[in-house]
């Protein structure tokens, strides 16, 4: 059972409450290039992201924004876009005032507002800012630069306690972030900010706290969460990182929001954490974005390698047919399962359960392909064609299916 948690509306997007839990992203372009950061907006936007944000960090950025603004709406690329504002964001907000209209969301991490006498002034400043231009505002906490005031205090009572008592490093790690929070959303309501235009994070780069950290917010407010690890890496280590982390948690029914932090490899797309993304809750049974590809991992008997690149290229053909089948209203076709399986072993079987399933024959097998539809065999593909005749009737399914 989902959290209950309120409805906060970022642009044309609604965050929380009865609304689909949200895929967002971040970009990784210089911001002052307003040219580059839009392109790589709109190749989010494109791969599902349904929120992006970007930094602006110095006045180049800022003064960037309305640019990359003019961009999108000449390409018509409506996304929500925030800022994300670290040290000098109360600065940027005052002084851009058309920035600060154009964004939809501000992110302001309370660790990096200030220190000091000066934390609680900056912090009001750019609530004030929220306040001023009716934007919602998240509240970002970050194990790497949490708010010292609190952390070192949490230290410090530990210590005092007795050895048995005291509580390990992780435990007040999680403790501070829930605690930051908790609090920074408390003073932005007394200086007036309105609860449904707050969401809250609280990321860790270690799931362990993390996890810790967003079921005691949870337990204690009813703000949307955004979920994520603070760095979840590269390759393998961040997919498998982000996939067991975000899953505990949505399955306890915790979160409206998610990113997945990916280190990208060099020339590599920004919009895998997107797919990764998408593919954490598909995969938890909440959300579904593209069609399933069932297929075997390969053994002893599927001497060939042709099932493996069917199997990619079929994946591939649905990840770049979804959209189109999408904006053509096809509706329901992100729910279909298409099997490619390279033996006799499994093959007929799990091409039986999908919507469509390519059996391949296996080493010393007869060289036919029996395809089968919603359970039934339908033909017996052969040759190099095949694979175009497979993708022939896939196109046709979803034309009678989703129509």
């Amino acid at each position: 059972m989902r959290r209950e948690s309120g409805e906060v509306k970022v642009g044309n997007v609604s965050v929380g409450g009865d609304n689909s839990i949200r895929v967002q992203s971040m970009t990784n372009t210089p911001t002052y290039d307003a040219q580059a950061t839009a392109k790589q907006i709109m190749e989010l936007a494109d791969a599902g992201s349904e929120l992006v944000r970007f930094t602006v960090m110095d006045n180049s950025n800022a003064e960037a924004v309305p640019k990359i603004k003019a961009i999108l709406e000449k390409e018509k690329c409506d996304v929500p876009l925030i800022g994300d504002f670290h040290f000098n964001g109360h600065l940027l907000l005052t002084r851009y005032p058309e920035m600060a209209q154009i964004l939809d969301k501000y992110r302001i991490n309370p660790g990096n507002v200030g220190f000091g006498d000066k934390h609680d002034a900056n912090f009001k400043a750019i609530i004030e800012k929220a306040l001023d231009n009716k934007k919602p505002v998240r509240i970002g906490v970050n194990f790497g630069s949490i708010d010292q005031r609190v952390y070192m205090k949490l230290m410090d009572d530990n210590a005092k306690l007795k050895r048995e008592e005291q509580k390990d490093s992780e435990e007040i790690v999680a403790n501070a972030m829930v605690i930051s929070a908790i609090e920074s959303a408390r003073l932005a309501r007394e200086y007036g900010m309105p609860e449904n235009k707050i969401i809250l994070s609280a990321k860790v780069s270690r799931m362990k706290p993390m996890v810790a950290a967003y079921e005691e917010i949870a337990a204690k407010t009813t703000y949307p969460l955004h979920l994520g690890l603070t760095e979840a890496g590269l390759g393998t280590k961040g997919v498998v990182s982000s996939t067991a982390a975000l899953s505990v948690l949505l399955n306890k029914g915790i979160g409206d929001t998610i990113r997945v932090s990916l280190t990208p490899a060099p020339g590599a797309s920004r919009t895998e954490e997107v797919r990764v993304a998408q593919q954490i809750l598909q995969a938890n049974g909440i959300r579904r974005f593209t069609p399933t590809v069932t297929s075997c991992p390969g053994c002893g008997r599927t001497t060939s390698t042709l099932f493996q690149e069917i199997a990619v290229e079929i994946t591939e053909y649905l990840q770049k047919k979804a959209p189109e089948w999408k904006k053509q209203g096809y509706q329901g076709q992100e729910e279909m399962v298409v099997a490619v399986m390279g033996c006799v072993v499994n093959g007929p079987g799990e091409s039986k359960e999908a919507n469509l399933g390519l059996s391949l024959p296996g080493a010393g097998e007869d060289p036919v392909s029996p395809v089968f539809v919603d359970g039934k065999e339908a033909a017996k593909l052969r040759g190099p064609n095949r694979i175009n005749e497979f993708k022939a009737m896939i196109d046709e399914y979803v034309k009678t299916k989703y129509a």
